[in-house]
């Protein structure tokens, strides 16, 4: 069974950095993508960043580009999530997903192409 567990969010205010860590168990940490989703309070999930199993190729939302950075560390089975110049709407609580075996590159920015999912982290920012 894998698991993943989110750390590092908190209450920061509008302008402020965060940074998130996700640590995986498994040992085929490599092979996956992850990604990275938030939910506010009322509205669905949504897609914040994806990275590939190398780490070579990433992905964000329009609303974070730009100031949102994924990576990874394999070797560390961890992947993070730099935020900067936060704004009051990146309000949410933030999950780190792992792929779904056999999903296709398009469902990386839905729910439906990951099948493995951490507690959630809180990220507050004040304005």
């Amino acid at each position: 069974q894998v698991q993943l567990v989110e750390n590092g969010g908190g209450l920061v205010q509008a302008g402020g950095s965060l940074r998130l860590s996700c640590a995986a168990s498994g040992r085929t940490f490599s092979s996956y993508y992850m990604g990275w989703f938030r939910q506010a309070p009322g509205k669905e999930r949504e897609f914040v960043a994806h990275i590939s199993g190398s780490g070579g190729g990433t992905y964000y939302a329009d609303s974070v580009k730009g100031r949102f950075t994924i990576s990874r560390d394999n070797a560390k089975n961890t992947v993070y999530l730099q935020m900067n110049s936060l704004k009051p709407e990146d309000t949410g609580v933030y999950y780190c997903a792992r792929s779904r075996i056999g999903s296709s590159y398009t469902s990386y920015t839905s729910t439906s192409g990951y099948n493995y999912w951490g507690q959630g982290t809180q990220v507050t920012v004040s304005s």
